[in-house]
């Protein structure tokens, strides 16, 4: 009897500690970092996405050669080092030991060559395959990047110098990818972007995606296999995939989200005073961009067809677009080029000098972005074969055309104020509302006569946002050479001009070239710079170490989330 019950004592007692050490030795609790970036990606193949927010679940997901810090200076990432032959030709980069793929295997220098080949190759279609033309056998779909033997080397070999070749190192079409990831489909040829339609997929950058519900959430996990692994602190990051600004500043406000990358246009006056609101530097342009085959111009001369747009462009208040839509400090727009780019040789692009003076040279761009010239637009419009009664269009010569955005407030607010400011005279615009992924691809394909448009630097300079408009680059959405509307500019000076600054050697030379360039897809009237951009973004005080850079990359991987107590 006494024995029975000092064993039943000794167990309860045994029973309790085991109890009080559950209660005290919780599990860790996982750190989790809750976004909303925009709906849902148009692609997650990192050669194929040619979006802002695909880039930024690309550069956290992939880990390329460089990437940027948080002061925006290029550091190594999956290179170690490298070297760069006397004539600037050759590029050898020696990559960091022990490179793991998210799955445990091997990734080596050959991932490198694989990925760089597969952007460039016109199967592909790419739309940034054209970012790869200053490497040798681009023409031939013959590539020369080659990868070493032992697989811890990676050599280029450029047609010409370029002084901005490390940026493309830390773009995402430059990131490697797994070639039995992506050909482990049977219609990996004709569909080359299936690998990574679904979550998964090998990945090699600090997060792997798990789980992605289609229209509503994607969720990424820490990768234990990344090269930087120790220095990430965030275990899951959770996005919400919505382009309804309403809803998204919503589940911020509920505390369903940590960091948004929009908020609705009337709330901005009173967010701007908020320590959770931040307006970053961006390096690119708002506009609205023409069909330069659309039937708008039909039976028009390209001299004509371009009055026309030119026309439309002196009607837009700018002043009023900033102010009262924008809010948050942008600049009206007189050029495509934004203000702040680099020329290549140690100066600003955007500027009157003893070598070039912009036609308005007071405004130091193209025209006054600050000032509505209805006179000059009827003018402009005349010459294009319209015809005007007290200041408004005839009904014999009228002016009708659809109008493409997304649905987000702001693109919305601004597509209304056009539609306001052209009907002073009379033209009659519709606007055509749609969802994120049927606005890329309505747009690319050119199913559209006049769609906003927008357009931030992938590196700071000015052949970023020039060459884009060769008739073979997947990002010329105005068609231009690609149509064969009489009513279109002839594009071969266009292409040769932007084929001479590629392989130019003459820095100062080079710089002459580009402004020629711009001249000539200014004088088409086919872009109309609204604003240059800014970037604003809400975050939780709690939230820390995430940055952003001038480009629109949001890097997560080195942000933390402070507890709710450690936050008080």
């Amino acid at each position: 009897m006494k024995r029975a019950l000092a064993l039943t004592l000794a167990l309860v007692l045994v029973f309790c500690v085991f109890a009080a050490c559950q209660k005290t030795q919780k599990p860790e609790e996982k750190m989790v970092l809750r976004l909303n970036l925009a709906s849902e990606p148009d692609y997650l193949d990192p050669a194929l996405n040619s979006s802002v927010d695909g880039a930024c679940l690309a550069i956290n997901s992939f880990s390329g050669l460089y990437m940027y810090d948080d002061k925006g200076s290029l550091i190594p990432a999956c290179a170690k080092s490298y070297t760069v032959s006397d004539d600037g030709l050759i590029y050898t980069f020696t990559l960091k030991d022990n490179l793991k793929w998210s799955d445990g295997s091997a990734l080596t220098a050959a991932d490198f060559e694989y990925a760089w080949k597969r952007a460039a190759d016109p199967a592909t279609a790419a739309d940034y395959s054209y970012m790869l033309n200053g490497i040798k056998g681009y023409d031939e779909n013959n590539l020369q990047v080659t990868a070493s033997a032992d697989g811890k080397t990676f050599t280029v070999v450029l047609t010409s110098p370029c002084a901005y070749f490390l940026d493309l190192c830390a773009f995402p079409t430059f990131l490697p990818i797994k070639q039995s990831e992506v050909e482990k489909y049977d219609d990996w040829v004709t569909n080359p972007g299936h690998w990574a339609q679904e979550a998964g997929f090998i990945s090699n950058g600090a997060f792997v995606l798990k789980s992605w519900t289609h229209d509503e959430s994607m969720v990424y996990e820490k990768n234990p296999n990344f090269w930087d692994a120790a220095n990430v602190k965030v275990d899951t990051l959770e996005f919400m995939l919505s382009a309804d600004d309403v809803a998204i500043k919503g589940a911020y406000d509920a505390g369903n989200l940590d960091f948004i990358d929009t908020v609705p246009t009337d709330e901005i006056k009173t967010l701007i005073t908020s320590p959770e609101f931040y307006i970053a530097e961006n390096l690119g342009t708002y506009y609205v961009c023409f069909n330069a085959g659309s039937d708008l111009f039909k039976n028009k001369t390209p001299e004509q067809a371009a009055n026309m747009r030119l026309a439309l462009s002196y009607l837009v208040d700018r002043t009023y677009i900033t102010e009262n839509i924008g809010q948050t400090g942008q600049k009206a727009a007189n050029s495509f080029i934004p203000e702040g780019m680099m020329d290549g040789h140690g100066g600003v692009f955007k500027s009157n000098d003893a070598d070039y003076t912009y036609p308005d040279e007071a405004n130091v761009g193209y025209y006054d972005p600050n000032t509505v010239n209805v006179a000059k637009a009827i003018e402009l419009l005349t010459s294009a074969g319209f015809k005007f009664n007290n200041g408004k269009l005839d009904a014999s010569t009228p002016i009708s055309f659809e109008y493409l955005t997304n649905d987000s407030s702001a693109h919305v607010a601004i597509a209304e104020t056009l539609q306001q400011d052209f009907g002073e005279i009379g033209i009659t615009m519709t606007i055509k509302t749609v969802d994120w992924a049927v606005f890329l691809e309505e747009r690319k394909s050119g199913n559209y006569d006049v769609a906003r448009n927008g357009w931030i630097a992938d590196f700071n300079d000015p052949i970023n946002m020039l060459e884009m408009w060769t008739s073979d680059s997947g990002n010329n959405d105005c068609q231009f050479g690609k149509t064969d509307s009489p009513a279109a500019p002839a594009w071969s000076e266009y292409d040769s001009l932007i084929a001479q600054v590629k392989t130019s050697t003459d820095f100062v030379a080079r710089e002459a070239l580009m402004h020629q360039a711009e001249d000539i897809l200014m004088g088409t009237g086919c872009i109309m710079p609204i604003y240059y951009y800014n970037d604003i973004y809400m975050q939780k005080s709690n939230v820390t170490g995430l940055y952003a850079n001038l480009f629109g990359y949001k890097y997560f991987l080195y942000a933390n989330v402070a507890s709710a107590t450690a936050a008080k």
